[in-house]
């Protein structure tokens, strides 16, 4: 069966606290889905953010985010009151993320559900003490990351003291043990994220609806994952990046891309029968349906950028694990519904990884309109076995984008659409036709193109910092009207 769906990032839904969270806005959204009749959610990263905000540079790879937990829910539960979370201030815009003030409110308004869960014996129950026990694999690593980093201003851990910087025994003890509150209150943190994201993670389940994951290639350097775990990563004796990751300059950038994430030694990772990956991919199954795992061409080969270089010109494409990696995973896991993200320029090695692994890869619609040649991505080129989509969370809105398109690019979509007749502002219902029409397996539209909104409602703007994650869709958006139009589309799509 073809399927349809979302792309909808849980912090852009609405409500109230500064933040779309585990919410009866998102129950509501997957009513939404549901009744236009779509059977996919595609979400982006739930780890926990730092600097910058991005959901791909996350402290752990395991964990999840403290601001989607719904205050609501607790306040219902008894551990938080009204007035406490609404003394609170999150930001006054409900249809833009300000994180300054939600990462200063948040984490105060937790604790104090905290400290009445610890008084009331909360941390004791069978319920807690079975998650604790379940998940210490990471949980441990990351709730002590979490407090030491507190202890230290929130610096990067590769600027802590030496001591506890290379996880020396007498400094593990001795900060497990003054930090033990602390440590504490992240572990109970990730349990609230636990018990909400499977409740609405179930409902969404019982509706017919499936959640796409998101995972990131890399880790981020600053996190507990490389923290604690530094013989994953390629890094030198006293723990720091002997290279970083990144993208070759190229059309869209002169210098590239410098990500900055540690690469992963993968002969270690081979001699462990990729047991840390193996771990991994089974984590996110436990939160997912599907997977879509980002850059997917980073397994075939990676691009090496010397540590210390201001720009990625002066990089490296080193070997990757190939297909030895995935056939690793099949045999401890079996086949699982993976979405490869294969976007950008390909090589005939990575063509074949993605043959040779069966995952389907992606096609944009916005990659599609090159006048001066016959792109990948126009859906006649198109094999069953793919996911399309108008954008991605890195593209514009396809308004935005179609404001902004050369001449001849526009001329070309208009020939190839056969419409000429659009509204601009109506312009992305025609795209969204093309990408349901196609033969792709699978179509996933960001919610922005559905609502017809233009350039203020992208979310994020690759190589820059500011201004990204933060848009939030405004109460109301679907009307019952607009519910209607998306299902009679979809049906009418169905027949192709």
């Amino acid at each position: 069966m073809r399927k349809s769906g979302m792309l909808m990032p849980i912090s852009a839904l609405p409500g109230s606290y500064g933040i779309g969270c585990f919410s009866k806005e998102a129950y509501h959204f997957a009513d939404i889905l549901k009744k236009s009749g779509q059977s996919q959610w595609q979400i982006l990263p739930l780890g926990p953010t730092g600097y910058g905000d991005s959901p791909y540079q996350s402290f752990s790879t395991f964990a999840g985010n403290p601001y989607f937990i719904d205050l609501e829910t607790l306040i219902e539960e008894g551990m938080l009151t009204r007035e406490e979370c609404d003394a609170a201030d999150f930001g006054e815009d409900e249809t833009a993320i300000n994180y300054e003030k939600l990462y200063h409110a948040r984490f105060d308004v937790l604790r104090i559900a905290y400290h009445r869960a610890k008084e009331s014996g909360g941390l004791q129950e069978s319920a807690y003490v079975d998650f604790v026990e379940r998940e210490k694999f990471w949980l441990r690593d990351y709730a002590l990351y979490m407090a030491v980093k507190n202890r230290f201003g929130g610096k990067s851990w590769d600027n802590w003291d030496e001591d506890i910087r290379l996880r020396q025994p007498e400094a593990m003890e001795r900060y497990t043990e003054e930090l033990a509150d602390e440590i504490a209150f992240y572990e109970y943190q990730q349990y609230l994220f636990s018990v909400q994201w499977t409740a609405l993670k179930a409902y969404a389940n019982e509706q017919g609806i499936q959640i796409i994951g998101d995972i990131p290639i890399y880790v981020a350097f600053d996190s507990a994952d490389t923290w604690a775990n530094p013989k994953l990563f390629q890094l030198d004796e006293k723990n720091l990046p002997v290279a970083v990751a990144g993208c070759p300059p190229d059309g869209f950038s002169a210098t590239g891309q410098l990500w900055g994430n540690p690469l992963y030694d993968w002969e270690y990772h081979k001699e462990t029968g990729y047991a840390w990956w193996i771990q991994r991919i089974a984590g996110c199954f436990k939160l997912y349906d599907v997977i879509r795992i980002d850059h997917f061409r980073g397994f075939d080969e990676y691009y090496s950028i010397p540590y210390g270089d201001k720009t990625a010109e002066h990089g490296a494409w080193m070997p990757g694990p190939g297909m030895e990696l995935f056939h690793a995973i099949r045999r401890e896991l079996g086949d699982l519904p993976i979405i490869a993200e294969d976007l950008g320029f390909l090589t005939e090695s990575v063509r074949k990884l993605l043959a040779d692994s069966g995952y389907p890869g992606m096609k944009v619609l916005q990659f599609a309109f090159d006048s001066r040649e016959d792109s990948d991505y126009l859906p006649h080129n198109y094999e069953r076995n793919c996911v399309v989509y108008t954008g991605t969370h890195d593209n514009d809105t396809v308004r935005g984008w179609y404001e902004v398109l050369a001449p001849e690019d526009k001329e070309m979509a208009l020939e190839y659409l056969g419409n000429r007749f659009t509204p601009e502002e109506e312009i992305a219902w025609d795209y969204i036709g093309l990408a349901m029409r196609s033969v792709a397996d699978t179509c996933i539209i960001p919610v922005q193109d559905y609502l017809g909104l233009g350039k203020e409602a992208r979310i994020n703007t690759p190589s820059t910092l500011g201004g990204n994650w933060m848009w939030r869709m405004k109460k109301d958006a679907f009307t019952e009207d607009l519910i209607d139009r998306i299902r009679h589309l979809t049906r009418v799509c169905a027949r192709y």
